[in-house]
């Protein structure tokens, strides 16, 4: 299944698609997509976690529920936040595809300048 790059218009082949899809879900805030209101993640709740451990696992979480939720095609299998000196940080998640021996990596940055 092919799918479509929301920037630029371009065809994607399944594994571009399903990285755009992942970083779509995760820097899209629940309740922002009109007739789809709860498509997104929560990240965006937790925008004043601290910047330690504990607020990377709750990004962590909040992606990996999201990810689960909407994008059936993979499993989720790890993440690691990286936090960048503008406050941004980038969320990395790798993903095993349903019905292949394919591993997939995509990153959502979020935040920052």
């Amino acid at each position: 299944m092919a799918g479509m790059d929301a920037l630029s218009g371009t065809t994607l082949d399944l594994l571009a698609d399903i990285r755009h899809s992942i970083a779509d879900i995760i820097k899209t805030p629940v309740g922002t997509r009109v007739m789809r209101r709860d498509y997104g993640s929560h990240i965006f709740d937790l925008v004043d976690s601290p910047g330690n451990e504990l607020g990377a696992l709750r990004l962590i979480a909040a992606a990996a529920h999201s990810v689960a939720l909407w994008e059936t095609r993979v499993t989720m299998k790890s993440a690691r936040v990286s936090a960048a000196m503008d406050g941004s940080a980038t969320i990395t998640t790798t993903s095993a595809v349903k019905g292949s021996n394919l591993t997939i990596t995509a990153a959502a940055r979020i935040g920052g300048g």
